[in-house]
């Protein structure tokens, strides 16, 4: 679902806050599945806002954290890759570690597109600090791949 920012907010994060808000309620899908437990909003590089929910199956291969899915359904949705902001949390807003994206998103945030080296990541919600993708990823060993590709034609 593509969400449109409005007016009605004090500033982007709020509104992604908000949204992301909308998907906290933990349930149980199955015996084995359980979902909505941990949220996410990201705002794409056109500024449309997406969001995504935790969903975990019993047997652990078919996980997904609320940051690839909601990646995903930017994707899926606008073709878009580039990601400007993302929130994530499970019942409170961020503060702290709590909202960090696990190895696994950051991985797939940076090969989705290198540009999300950018990305800004709330840390701390009410002081609205913030980290970029860039710096949970030192040494990112998908650099000499990107360069490669870029210089195999010159």
């Amino acid at each position: 679902m593509i969400i449109i920012i409005t007016n009605d907010y004090r500033d982007i994060w709020e509104h992604l806050y908000v949204e992301a808000m909308k998907e906290y309620h933990p349930t149980s899908v199955s015996p084995f599945v359980r979902a909505h437990h941990v949220v996410c909003a990201l705002e794409a590089e056109n500024g449309d806002i997406f969001t995504g929910f935790c969903i975990e199956s019993s047997s652990g291969v078919m996980n997904l954290c609320a940051e690839r899915v909601a990646a995903l359904n930017m994707y899926m949705t606008s073709n878009q890759t580039v990601i400007k902001r993302l929130i994530a949390f499970r019942d409170s807003p961020p503060e702290g570690i709590n909202g960090m994206p696990c190895g696994a998103c950051r991985e797939f945030m940076m090969q989705l597109s290198v540009k999300n080296k950018d990305t800004e990541i709330m840390v701390d919600y009410d002081k609205r600090e913030i980290i970029h993708l860039e710096d949970l990823l030192p040494n990112w060993w998908g650099w000499d791949r990107i360069w490669k590709a870029e210089n195999i034609g010159k």
